[in-house]
């Protein structure tokens, strides 16, 4: 039996997303749930970040593993990493639904009815805090479209996948520093745009 250090220095099984998703486009509900256990919560973590509400990121997370199951057959490896699209799945769900504001839901007439009464009622202040925060939204878009790919890619990996620095450094093959002062430059742009 392996002492607790010979068990800390095992390497770890690299988890195979190619091969879960090559199982899910034929069919197979193991190999989908052995990927919902591996990511669910890294990708809630995404979700969460973009729609910043627990209940719609589980919503997000939730569809985004029907469109994994649906489209796994489509994955193309020669596009890129399994598990970058699964993660671009997530994220694309949830700024969509953060672009889109609300979700579209079956309602009854007599929900139609409260709704319209309470759309009448409507403050005029949340209708502009509203519309702020679209703005707002927006403006990080245009903000981060300005930096150079590099080190977009860096924030993006840092504040929207939940990477560590180092990490990153791994993910871009980049010296760790270069990571940190990429990261501490582009945010401290992205202050200024925003500004």
């Amino acid at each position: 039996m392996p002492t607790a250090e010979q068990t800390l220095s095992l390497p770890e099984i690299a988890f195979d997303y190619q091969r879960c998703l090559e199982a899910c486009a034929q069919g197979d509900r193991q190999a989908l749930r052995d990927l919902y256990h591996q990511e669910s919560a890294r990708l809630l973590g995404v979700a969460w970040r973009i729609a910043r509400e627990r209940a719609v990121a589980e919503d997000i997370v939730h569809d985004a593993f029907v469109r994994i199951w649906t489209r796994a057959g489509s994955f193309d490896p020669t596009r890129g990493s399994a598990r970058g699209w699964i993660y671009s799945i997530t994220r694309h769900l949830a700024l969509n639904f953060v672009r889109d504001g609300a979700r579209e839901v079956a309602i009854s007439e007599q929900d139609e009815s409260h709704l319209q009464d309470a759309h009448h009622a409507h403050d005029p202040e949340h209708a502009m805090h509203s519309f702020d925060l679209h703005a707002h939204s927006a403006r990080v878009y245009l903000c981060l479209e300005q930096l150079e790919p590099a080190r977009r890619n860096c924030i993006l990996h840092a504040y929207v996948d939940g990477c560590s620095h180092a990490e990153i450094a791994r993910k871009l093959d980049t010296p760790l520093g270069t990571v940190k002062a990429w990261i501490k430059r582009s945010l401290a742009a992205l202050r200024e745009c925003m500004g």
